[in-house]
């Protein structure tokens, strides 16, 4: 919802130097992951040391979130553009300010919005082997990633049919997001991508 907000802020609310800021949001989604993976490691030893617990798929879900946020706020802005500015001028008319509008009247018609960014992020975690490697746990608490690398590779002679059944199961979950889910995906990719 967080996210949600940053995107109706860029597309409905302008101050200065938004535009500057939503560049500088854009710049994440181009820095690689290699670049920032002994900081990043080094950053969460540190957490780790003053809660354990923090370790292995609390780690992951934290990197995998902070990482997708310019992807989603772009997500997102494109998506509330379409939205008509007399739809938001009429709320402001009734009184409603810039948090009642959003919460009112632009938030129950983000559901496609909402979906991108949830099969977004769902299969960036999903298929992901660099974050999974560092900040997994290891393969028995890992994800699914880590746990194909060592089908693959866990003895001197590969063993395919193994590899191939794994791949298979293992892209089970994402096939049936994208097919429960895949009419509100292209809908909301689409959204702000044509003008008029």
């Amino acid at each position: 919802s967080d996210l949600s907000l940053n995107g109706y802020i860029f597309a409905k609310w302008k101050f200065p130097g938004s535009h500057v800021i939503f560049v500088l949001f854009l710049f994440g989604m181009f820095i690689p992951y290699q670049a920032i993976m002994i900081p990043l490691s080094g950053m969460m030893l540190d957490v780790q040391a003053g809660a354990p617990w923090f370790a292995g798929i609390p780690t992951l879900i934290l990197v995998h979130i902070v990482y997708g946020i310019p992807i989603c706020t772009l997500i997102f802005r494109n998506y509330y553009e379409t939205i008509p500015g007399e739809l938001v001028e009429a709320a402001r008319v009734d009184g409603a300010g810039m948090p009642r509008t959003y919460v009112s009247v632009v938030l129950p018609i983000s559901v496609p919005s909402f979906v991108v960014v949830l099969i977004w992020q769902f299969t960036s975690a999903w298929n992901d082997f660099l974050f999974a490697l560092f900040f997994g746990g290891g393969a028995q608490s890992g994800p699914v990633t880590l746990a194909l690398n060592n089908l693959a590779h866990g003895s001197i002679l590969a063993d395919y049919g193994a590899s191939m059944s794994g791949a298979l199961i293992a892209s089970v979950p994402t096939l049936a997001v994208y097919i429960l889910l895949g009419k509100y995906f292209v809908g909301g990719l689409m959204a702000g991508s044509v003008k008029g």
